[in-house]
């Protein structure tokens, strides 16, 4: 699956892109990411892409992404690999659903958590 899509050029007097960043989710984190209505800004997303993104499986991010005038193409392509690399890892390391479904029930607490 493509995990960073070039989206346009934005005319800035930089090199400037708009880009579509695609991160794997935790498979137990998916139902959090599901939305049976989600889109792409990548308009020639296939089926099996909407499908994933749709599903939670694959979370989409679109940036901008920018460089000094003169910088080489492997060095953009580079820093775009990190870019999408810090998003990938931000989503597999952040989890704000670590406590989900916790509760108290009047006399003690049970835990909850989705790794």
């Amino acid at each position: 699956m493509k995990q960073i899509i070039i989206l346009e050029s934005l005319g800035t007097g930089r090199v400037a892109y708009r880009v579509c960043l695609w991160a794997d989710v935790p498979v137990a984190r998916q139902p959090f990411y599901a939305d049976a209505t989600k889109g792409s800004a990548y308009r020639d997303a296939s089926a099996g892409e909407l499908a994933a993104l749709r599903s939670g499986a694959v979370v989409e991010r679109v940036e901008t992404f920018s460089a000094d005038p003169g910088t080489s193409p492997a060095e953009m392509k580079a820093r775009l690999i990190q870019l999408w690399q810090a998003f990938q890892d931000k989503v597999a390391n952040t989890n704000p659903w670590n406590n989900y479904g916790g509760f108290w029930d009047g006399q003690s607490w049970a835990a909850g958590g989705v790794s």
